[in-house]
């Protein structure tokens, strides 16, 4: 009965109306693996691939079929010793030659060692990096000759055939980690740059979050992908946006910097559970963290709280993000809690170093209403601080216009009484630096030597960091901070006051909390959100106390007034997401084609002069 069976499929098989369907490799002369696989015909589904040389039958094992749609029958990272006899064709980059007879092929998925014993098959003057495909027969390598650190070390591949697909000229470097170039020479050659084992994995990694992100909105939680225009009109209140010049005189579009007023509307229209894969822009100096251009996970729901968005995210994380998380619920901090204890509303948590308060040790020296005193402490084994140390912290605390006290002369400055009493606080093993000044600033400043100590102390292993992901939620922010020109917002203009603190809107504006919240993972915030304002009275209110213009957000404001349902939301940066993922040191390393610290790319020399044709087309002129 099965012979009956594997007969018919393979006259299938060579019909014209299955030549194209795609399936796995079967040798005919495995007769018994063929019967085997047959007998077991719901969970093995057999199709065909034509080749242009000759049809091909073969297994599909229980993976996805990365070779769907090639000509080539494996990767370079996926032959074993089940495979020792197949016939295969592989194709790639020739990595390494050696000895006259090995070649060392790569692709993005891993490298596979030919052996060529056939003298008339000349390969000696193959540049490396080119482009080859090679017909041959896999067998097993000696035992001698394993190599463990390849996954493909049990076996090589038997040359019949190599055939050049395309030559290489002289790279610019070398594709090895051990010759690594410097960023911007990588830049300028991403191309080349991209076949490099770790940005592989990033870029994979990254779509692999991206797709576990999608399956969990879509098909567990009947979220809606909507997309929003990249092009409309400046949003105030918010970062510096790109102007975009337009051939009707004196009209610019800009680029959006979030689709924050996009998705509220989409709320007003219904659409009660929104998100997109956004790109978004900001006319703003870069950082390791921060790109003119760059992807967040935009998000927002109708009928929900805060509450509702921080288990939804926590969920989504739980199954998407690559590495370990702790058990739900995250770690929730507020605001002030963060700042006084850690110098920082994006508190680093792999380590245990906190601010101290000892304001009231100075109660009878100092009676200024925001006057503060704060200690950081750290371990006594690290010693007098040198002076490349001493110069980075007299920086911050020029930055920050606070008065900064090292360890060595507290007693000088302030006296042994006090410093006796700071000691009983910090411990008899710790040292530490006191700062006094302004609250806020006060804080920053130690944060930020907070952030600049632990790396030496941990290379001299006095202060233990976890390796682990350690996720916090800050929530509590205040909806206003004081600006040059009075009252700024905290996040952006759209955010909802706290309902406990709406009474001191008027009176003491500058104490009134807000319900937006920040998803910190190790000192990094990688989301922020906030319930929205859907009040339309309320909003204008808002928008006047920070003497926004309301002429270029009507639209805005007649939207909340059709029956806007209550709403919140969170945009996650998916650059810092997978950086973090990736243990990679600047988000660069996970973005396909990143610009450079100026905002440049090294790579087509943009931004670019516009030529004079252009200059009159779209009304502009260079000054």
């Amino acid at each position: 009965m099965w012979k009956r069976n594997f007969v018919h499929i393979l006259q299938l098989l060579e019909s014209k109306h299955y030549r194209y369907l795609s399936c796995a490799r079967l040798q005919t002369k495995n007769c018994y693996s063929a019967k085997t696989n047959l007998k077991s015909s719901h969970q093995h589904v057999l199709t065909a691939r034509k080749h242009e040389t000759k049809n091909k039958i073969i297994e599909n094992l229980n993976i996805s079929d990365i070779n769907t749609f090639s000509y080539r029958t494996h990767t370079c990272g996926e032959l074993r010793s089940d495979q020792v006899g197949q016939k295969v064709t592989l194709c790639g980059w020739v990595e390494s030659v050696r000895l006259s007879k090995f070649l060392l092929i790569r692709d993005s998925y891993g490298l596979t060692q030919c052996l060529i014993n056939n003298s008339d098959i000349s390969f000696s003057d193959i540049p490396l990096e080119t482009i080859v495909m090679i017909n041959g027969t896999v067998a097993i390598r000696p035992k001698d000759m394993y190599n463990s650190e390849m996954a493909t070390g049990e076996i090589e591949v038997i040359v019949d055939k190599i055939e050049i697909l395309n030559n290489v000229e002289k790279l610019p470097f070398n594709l090895r980690n051990y010759q690594k170039p410097k960023e911007q020479l990588r830049l300028q050659y991403r191309y080349i740059d991209l076949r490099f084992p770790e940005m592989q994995n990033n870029l994979r990694q990254r779509s692999i979050l991206l797709h576990n992100m999608r399956k969990f909105l879509i098909e567990k939680h009947n979220f809606v992908e909507v997309e929003t225009p990249t092009l409309f009109c400046r949003t105030p209140g918010g970062a510096r946006e790109f102007i975009v010049p337009t051939h009707h005189p004196g009209l610019f579009y800009s680029l959006v910097q979030s689709p924050q007023q996009f998705k509220q509307m989409l709320m007003v229209g219904g659409i009660d559970r929104y998100f997109q894969v956004a790109r978004c822009y900001r006319d703003e100096a870069t950082r390791p963290d921060r790109q003119p251009e760059f992807t967040q996970l935009d998000i927002e729901l109708s009928f929900t709280n805060l509450d509702g968005i921080v288990d939804m995210i926590e969920q989504l994380l739980k199954e998407s993000f690559p590495r370990d998380l702790p058990q739900l619920p995250f770690k929730r901090m507020t605001y002030r809690d963060a700042l006084e204890n850690y110098g920082t509303d994006k508190p680093n948590l792999t380590y245990e170093v906190k601010l101290k308060n000892v304001t009231s040790l100075f109660a009878a020296q100092h009676n200024e209403p925001n006057f503060s005193a704060f200690i950081l402490p750290y371990s006594r084994k690290l010693g007098k601080l040198s002076s490349k140390y001493k110069e980075k912290i007299n920086d911050l605390r020029k930055k920050y216009n606070v008065n900064i006290i090292l360890n060595e002369n507290i007693s000088k400055v302030i006296g042994d009484d006090i410093h006796s009493q700071i000691k009983c606080i910090n411990g008899d093993e710790n040292d530490s630096i006191l700062a006094m000044g302004d609250r806020l600033n006060v804080c920053l400043c130690l944060g930020d030597i907070r952030e600049l100590l632990a790396p030496l102390l941990k290379s001299k292993n006095i202060l233990k960091c976890r390796n682990s992901v350690e996720p916090l939620w800050v929530v509590d922010f205040p909806l206003f901070v004081k600006g040059e020109n009075g009252l700024e917002t905290c996040h952006h203009p759209f955010t909802a006051p706290h309902p406990e603190d709406l009474h001191l809107l008027d009176s003491d504006p500058l104490r009134v909390r807000s319900l937006a919240y920040d998803i910190v993972l190790n000192g990094n915030e990688v989301g922020g959100g906030s319930v929205r304002i859907h009040n339309a009275e309320l909003q204008e209110k808002i928008l006047q106390m920070l003497n926004i213009e309301t002429s270029n957000l009507h639209h805005f404001i007649n939207a909340l007034k059709s029956g806007c349902p209550p709403h919140a939301g969170i945009a996650l940066g998916i650059d810092r997401l997978i950086a973090i993922a990736c243990n990679a040191e600047s988000i660069r390393d996970v973005i396909a084609f990143p610009k450079t610290h100026e905002g440049k790319d090294p790579l087509s020399g943009a931004p670019n002069e516009v030529n004079d044709e252009d200059k009159k087309y779209y009304h502009i002129k260079s000054i």
